[in-house]
């Protein structure tokens, strides 16, 4: 354990092994991928995407540490072309050295702040096996790691800490660190230590941190509801330094979107952007939404969800906010619906459970003539040579039986489509397909 009292507590307490590390068991448990990694010695490139505080940095100092090669780290937010140059060549001295015992490996913290270029000078290195890189992310890498590199680097999923791990990192800590020594201790009630934690280890220990600072030499340290939430009220930014209610602050945006309510989701856009929130990232979060709870009730939505997400890249910055606030107040003001989301939900689990059901022969490509003598696309009937462009023919595979997947709600939209598809498929019948 570290005994530097300078540094904060979730610094001291940083796991140094797998063994100490917490959660992600389906990373790092026996037999999983990254421990089998560490284990062989061959580490492959990899990106690590999960919210803050789930332990991608430890996991990246662990791997080092434990394969015993040279270890960079970069941060995105400071470093640039010029850096990652510098630091790849230092790499590329090591990987030539008699001395070095496998391929270095360069961690990049918030990797999805890299810009086009700064990532682009990083192919070759990755590419060759001059490093090994591993990034870290919270933010969705297939939105912001260029696709060059995401197939070079696979990308694991990290999730946030269940209430049994931090409360085994809270036991660690009260009973390995040097700030409890000499001082009674007592854990009354966890309720809102954990709720106040978000499955986030950093929060936990910045909360305990926090507490500690709040007493005298010779008072007990004691955790119950009311002190964390006390202590939590009285020093909000101690606790947030580093923009840690950031969820929080989006959930409680997407909310209000999905609540119809635009004077809420208006404020709590005005807290993103006060914040320094990133443009994209909140503009994204609505491209999300549009689909997810407005979706076929209105399409537009959508339709200006994407137009936003362009604009604020072409005007920029202060001006993006204004399409950010139009986008924001159409979304909230809009009918709801989330049945294409309940619909693909329910297609995929259907797809899990009946597996890779044969295409049927009439919907099959046929490219070549044996395939044809096959049977492939025979008997398929093009549409658009029957009147109204429809004609009646199976699209699923024989097996399934047609389910129902997609099940229209009530809003004008969606009983517009659904009554166009009863006309087509039942003109004759008052159920729908």
């Amino acid at each position: 354990m570290n005994d530097n009292m300078n540094q904060p507590l979730a610094e001291r307490m940083r796991p140094k092994t797998l063994d100490d590390y917490m959660g992600q068991q389906h990373l790092v448990g026996e037999g999983a991928v990254i421990r089998r990694m560490i284990e062989s010695g061959n580490i492959a490139s990899f990106i690590l995407w999960g919210p803050p505080g789930v332990g991608k940095t430890t996991l990246a100092r662990i791997i080092a540490e434990q394969t015993k090669v040279p270890f960079y780290t970069l941060s995105a937010v400071t470093a640039g072309v010029k850096e990652v140059r510098e630091i790849l060549d230092r790499c590329k001295a090591d990987a030539r050295s008699m001395f070095t015992t496998g391929r270095p490996i360069l961690f990049i913290d918030e990797i999805h702040r890299f810009n086009k270029s700064q990532q682009d000078s990083l192919l070759g290195a990755v590419e060759n096996g001059t490093v090994t890189l591993i990034g870290a992310t919270t933010e969705n890498p297939s939105f912001e790691v260029i696709r060059p590199l995401l197939s070079r680097a696979q990308v694991y999923v990290l999730q946030p800490l269940s209430d049994d791990d931090l409360l085994a990192l809270l036991h660690r800590a009260v009973t390995t660190d040097p700030m409890f020594r000499d001082r009674e201790v007592r854990i009354e009630e966890t309720a809102a230590l954990l709720r106040f934690s978000g499955g986030d280890a950093r929060k936990l220990l910045n909360i305990l941190d926090l507490i500690m600072q709040s007493l005298n030499a010779l008072e007990p340290f004691v955790v119950n509801d009311r002190i964390v939430t006390d202590r939590l009220q009285q020093n909000p930014m101690a606790f947030d330094k580093n923009g840690e209610m950031h969820y929080d602050i989006i959930s409680a945006f997407i909310k209000s979107i999905r609540g119809s309510d635009p004077d809420a989701a208006v404020y709590w856009l005005a807290r993103l952007i006060a914040g320094g929130e990133d443009p994209k990232f909140i503009a994204r979060r609505m491209c999300i939404s549009a689909a997810e709870d407005i979706g076929l009730a209105n399409p537009n939505a959508l339709l200006l969800a994407n137009a936003t997400f362009d604009i604020i890249n072409k005007i920029g910055w202060p001006e993006g906010r204004i399409p950010l606030s139009e986008c924001a107040i159409y979304l909230a003001s809009s009918p709801k619906s989330n049945s294409a989301y309940l619909a693909i939900d329910h297609a995929l689990a259907l797809v899990e459970q009946t597996g890779n059901e044969p295409v049927p022969l009439h919907l099959r490509n046929a490219p070549t003539k044996l395939m044809k003598e096959l049977g492939y696309g025979a008997d398929y009937k093009y549409a658009h040579d029957f009147p109204g462009h429809f004609v009646k023919q199976e699209y699923m595979p024989e097996n399934l039986k047609h389910p129902t997947i997609w099940h229209p709600q009530e809003n004008p939209a969606e009983a517009r489509l659904a009554a166009h598809l009863k006309q087509l498929w039942h003109p004759d019948s008052d159920s729908g397909k």
